[in-house]
């Protein structure tokens, strides 16, 4: 497939040897509990992509991301999930430290670790809540001298195994009686944080999405970030940075999984030309959705603007992918879907789209409005 090809050369020049190392494992080996998919990522220079020059990292834009994304997923979705949340975590605070007295020395001291030392950061926003808004955590930090003891657990966490930092989300109790949204930079090591099995299906098990509880975690104030909406029914610019890069990152897993699928499709010659022309043009659309939606945000679309095209691209390509995987596997074969991991495991690995926040149904309502002229409102 020319689109995974050109991923894959961007990959490579952005990263030496990681596709290399990747494949010298068969797929189910790769993708299995307890696999060693992220020391090879690390040891590939992989968290300091989207890391300011000036901080020792890639400084990828959004498109040389999606693309990265998309080659890595193709190999293993497991490590693209974990890839996703540890980037777009990076994405969001640098683009703070770019705003003046959004982000304190101490946490642009911890954030230059993350190229110079390889260090990896857990997103915890999820709480393993049905139809929970990522935007009102329950977790909430209490004051106390000098900061904030935070009780309560993430789940699911990825990268859980292997992280030096868990930036969490957390409700703040404000003077007003009610409570802001605040991100929380802590060290994996802070007394009271564990980790506990959650994530018990085979399906990207090796993103090491399990549960971090915290009990009674103290985190200093000058590792707080805390959201500065002015106007509650918009989201403020921690939100909207984290939205875009989140469902920017989370779509292009997908996209890369089922670029696999249709590659070995198209490499076989199974089918007529037209079937196999069939399923590369929906690929080929998903891969065009995500691309201009990152290609928008290199040429500035900020705000509720670049939330609604990724939201837009990521609905879209969820219908897109499920067609494309099916008719492929169809095309490809019993005996192939048979005898080989890839096919079944392909299949169900892009079905999990579906299930990353927000879902398609909690933002027909906020979608409707805005496409008819209203601001953005997904809280």
């Amino acid at each position: 497939m020319r689109s995974l090809t050109v991923a894959r050369e961007v990959c490579e020049r952005l990263h030496p040897g990681l596709l290399a190392a990747l494949e010298q494992m068969p797929l189910h080996q790769r993708e299995a509990d307890g696999s060693r998919i992220v020391e090879v990522f690390r040891a590939h220079g992989g968290p300091g992509l989207l890391v300011p020059r000036q901080h020792g990292g890639s400084a990828a834009d959004p498109l040389d991301a999606v693309r990265v994304q998309r080659a890595v997923s193709a190999l293993s979705p497991s490590l693209g999930v974990g890839l996703a949340m540890h980037h777009f975590t990076v994405a969001m605070l640098f683009a703070l430290a770019e705003t003046a007295g959004r982000l304190t020395d101490a946490q642009l001291k911890v954030l230059s670790g993350i190229a110079n030392d390889g260090l990896l950061l857990a997103s915890g926003w999820a709480e393993g809540r049905t139809d929970q808004n990522i935007l009102l955590p329950s977790v909430v930090a209490r004051p106390t001298d000098g900061g904030y003891l935070v009780n309560g657990s993430k789940k699911p966490c990825s990268l859980s195994a292997s992280m030096n930092i868990l930036t969490a989300s957390v409700s703040l109790p404000g003077p007003d009686g009610r409570n802001n949204l605040a991100l929380l930079l802590i060290p994996a090591d802070s007394v009271g944080i564990s980790t506990t099995p959650f994530w018990v299906s085979p399906i990207l098990a090796a993103a090491q999405s399990h549960e971090v509880r915290l009990e009674n975690v103290f985190v200093p104030q000058e590792l707080v970030i805390q959201s500065t909406a002015e106007d509650e029914s918009r989201l403020d610019d921690l939100q909207t940075v984290g939205f875009t890069w989140f469902e920017l990152l989370a779509t292009s897993i997908y996209v890369g999984a089922a670029s696999h699928l249709v590659a070995q499709l198209v490499a076989t010659g199974r089918g007529s030309v037209s079937d196999r022309v069939g399923v590369a043009l929906r690929l080929e659309a998903a891969v065009d959705l995500v691309e201009g939606a990152a290609r928008a945000m290199n040429d500035g679309v900020t705000g509720d603007e670049a939330v609604a095209s990724v939201l837009v691209a990521r609905y879209a390509v969820q219908d897109l992918l499920v067609a494309a995987v099916n008719d492929a596997a169809e095309l490809l074969g019993g005996l192939t879907f048979m005898r080989t991991f890839d096919v079944a495991y392909l299949m169900s690995a892009v079905r999990a789209l579906a299930f990353h926040p927000p879902s398609r149904t909690s933002t027909v309502e906020a979608l409707g409005d805005y496409f008819a002229g209203a601001p953005l409102n997904l809280s």
